[in-house]
């Protein structure tokens, strides 16, 4: 069993930048970023590899950036220009996700 703790979520305005943390408890091959918006299903939004390969969902390209830490089994994601739309609840897990790893998530907030 591989324990996510989320971190780094908050309330910003639109146009702005959070980075969020997600510290695994163990070694994880491809890592993943997911989000859950009210109302809608949770989605795949970014993952990494250990070798640092990565992959996103269309409507962060160019805005979210991924990156880990291998030595401290750690993911970041980096997120500027922040839109309204990227309010969710933002989740780690690995790719393709295992239900009983999924952790608390940390929320984000994006509004004026």
């Amino acid at each position: 069993q591989v324990q996510f703790v989320e971190s780094g979520g908050g309330l910003v305005q639109p146009g702005e930048s959070l980075r969020l943390s997600c510290a695994a408890s163990g070694r994880i091959f491809r890592m993943g970023w997911y989000r859950q918006a009210p109302g809608k299903q949770r989605e795949l939004v970014a993952s990494i590899t250990s070798g640092g390969d990565t992959d996103y969902v269309d409507s962060v390209k160019g805005r979210f950036t991924i990156s880990r830490d291998n030595a401290k089994n750690t993911a970041y994601l980096q997120m500027n220009s922040l839109k309204p739309e990227d309010t969710a609840v933002y989740y780690c897990n690995i790719r393709p996700p295992i239900p009983a790893y999924w952790g608390q998530g940390t929320q984000v907030t994006v509004s004026s």
